[in-house]
C-alpha cells in the first residue's frame, strides 16, 4: 500500500519538473515546525507547494498522499502513517485532509504518537480547516496561501522577474521602479490587464476555460463548504447568491448599509453579519472596515477577494465589469498580512497613516486637497509625480 502511494507521489513530482520557481509561500512549510497546515482558495497552488517540499527528501524519508484517495479512505490516515513510520519515514504531507472524516482527531493522535515526525497538511475547504482545527490549536500552525501576486504572475507566465518591494519603498521610489520596469518591459500594462482577468491562480495561466472553472469552484464553496459546516439550510443559500449578484452588478464599489441590505436580502442584521463573516473566511469577499479603536463588525465596503472572481461572476451573469471596481479590488487585494487596509471617508482607503484615492489617468487631487500624506493610485504605466503611484506597482509588494 505504501509502495502504491509512493508511485503516485513520484508521478506527481515528475509532472512538476517544468516548475522550478518556488513561491514566497514555500517558506511556510520549509521550516522546523512539526505540523503546518496550508489553507487557501481552490486552485491557489497548495498542492504544488506540498510536492515541491516533499521532493527535497529521499524517497524513503517522505510520503505525500491525498486524503480523498481511495487507498487512504480504505486504510485510514493513522494506519498509513504508522506503517510508513515503521519503514523509517519521518515526513508526511497530507493533501485535501478535510476529506477524511474526523481528520483533526486523527492528526492529533499522529502528532502525539510519533514525536519525531514532521507533518504537513493542506485543504481546499478553508471553512472546514478553520472550523475543525481548534482541536489542534497547540500543535498546528496554519498559514494562508494567497493568490498569485502580479510579480509572481510575471515570473510564471512571462518569465519576467522584477524585484519585490516593500510598501514604504513603493511610496518613496515608485517613479524609479516604474520607469526602469517599463523601459525594460514596455508591455507591462498589457500583462497587467491580462493578470486582472485570469492571472491570480496558477491554473489560469494555461486554461482556455479559466473563468468557467473558477466559477465552478466558487459554486462548490457556496453549495458544499458553507452548508456542511454552518448548519445552513439549502434554501438559505439563495441569500448568498443574491448578495454576490448585488455586489457584482453594482455600478460603483459597493458601500454597505447594513439595515438596507438586510431588508433587501430578507434576513435580520445579526444574520447578515454572520453571512459576512462566512464569506470572508471562504475567500470570496473582503470586507473593508473604517479605521476605529473600537471593535466593530460593520463593513463599510464589500469587494471580491480578487479581480479574477469579479470577472468570473460578471461573465456568468453577463454583466459588464466596472473599471472603478476592478481598480479598487486589485488595490485592496495587495494588502492584508502585515498591512491592514481600511475604508476612508476621505479618498478611498487608509493604510497606516496614508490616504489613497484610486482612479484613472485623469484623476486629480481634489478629494485629497489639504492631505499631506495622500496619494493618488493611477491606472497607468508610469508617472513623474511623487504622490501619483501607478496601480500595477503595488503588485510588486513582497
Amino acid at each position: 500500500m505504501i509502495e502504491a502511494l509512493k508511485d503516485k507521489q513520484q508521478r506527481l513530482i515528475n509532472s512538476l519538473e517544468s516548475i522550478s520557481y518556488r513561491r514566497e509561500a514555500f517558506k511556510y512549510i520549509d521550516n522546523k515546525e512539526r505540523m503546518v497546515g496550508l489553507i487557501g482558495s481552490r486552485g491557489v497552488g497548495k498542492t504544488t507547494l506540498m510536492l515541491q517540499y516533499i521532493s527535497q527528501f529521499k524517497v524513503d524519508e517522505a510520503l505525500y498522499f491525498s486524503a480523498d484517495d481511495l487507498l487512504v479512505l480504505n486504510y485510514g490516515i493513522y494506519d498509513i502513517v504508522d506503517e510508513f513510520y515503521s519503514l523509517g519515514g519521518r515526513v508526511v504531507a497530507i493533501d485535501e485532509v478535510h476529506r477524511f472524516k474526523n481528520w483533526s482527531q486523527h492528526l492529533k493522535n499522529i502528532y502525539d504518537s510519533f514525536p519525531d515526525l514532521t507533518i504537513r497538511i493542506s485543504g481546499s475547504s478553508m471553512l472546514n480547516i478553520l472550523y475543525e482545527s481548534h482541536d489542534l490549536s497547540r500543535r498546528l500552525v496554519l498559514k494562508k496561501v494567497k493568490r498569485l501576486s502580479f510579480r509572481e504572475y510575471l515570473i510564471l507566465k512571462e518569465k519576467i522577474e522584477l524585484d519585490a518591494h516593500s510598501f514604504e519603498d513603493i511610496l518613496e521610489n515608485h517613479r524609479e521602479i516604474s520607469a526602469k520596469s517599463i523601459q525594460k518591459h514596455p508591455k507591462i500594462l498589457t500583462y497587467f490587464k491580462a493578470y486582472l482577468e485570469t492571472g491570480c491562480y496558477p491554473y489560469g495561466l494555461e486554461s482556455m476555460f479559466f473563468s468557467e472553472k473558477l466559477f465552478n469552484a466558487l459554486e462548490k464553496i457556496i453549495y458544499e463548504d458553507i452548508p456542511s459546516l454552518n448548519k445552513i439550510r439549502y434554501d438559505q443559500l439563495a441569500v448568498f447568491k443574491k448578495l454576490i449578484f448585488i455586489i457584482v452588478s453594482a455600478k460603483v464599489p459597493y458601500k454597505v448599509s447594513v439595515d438596507n441590505l438586510a431588508k433587501e436580502l430578507g434576513v435580520s442584521e445579526p444574520t447578515l453579519y454572520v453571512y459576512f463573516d462566512i464569506l470572508n473566511k471562504t475567500g470570496i469577499f473582503t470586507s473593508i472596515k473604517k479605521y476605529s479603536k473600537k471593535l466593530s463588525r460593520k463593513p463599510d465596503k464589500l469587494l471580491f477577494d480578487n479581480t479574477n472572481i469579479l470577472y468570473a461572476y460578471a461573465k456568468e451573469y453577463k454583466i459588464n465589469t466596472e473599471i472603478g471596481t476592478i481598480r479598487e479590488t486589485f488595490f485592496a487585494s495587495c494588502f492584508g498580512d502585515d498591512l491592514t487596509l481600511y475604508y476612508s471617508d476621505i479618498g478611498d482607503f487608509k493604510v497606516d497613516e496614508y490616504i489613497f484615492e484610486v482612479g484613472g489617468k485623469g484623476k486629480s487631487f481634489k478629494q485629497l486637497e489639504g492631505i499631506d500624506n495622500g496619494y493618488l493610485v493611477i491606472d497607468t504605466d508610469l508617472t513623474t509625480h511623487e504622490r501619483k503611484v501607478p496601480l500595477w506597482v503595488f503588485g510588486l509588494m513582497g
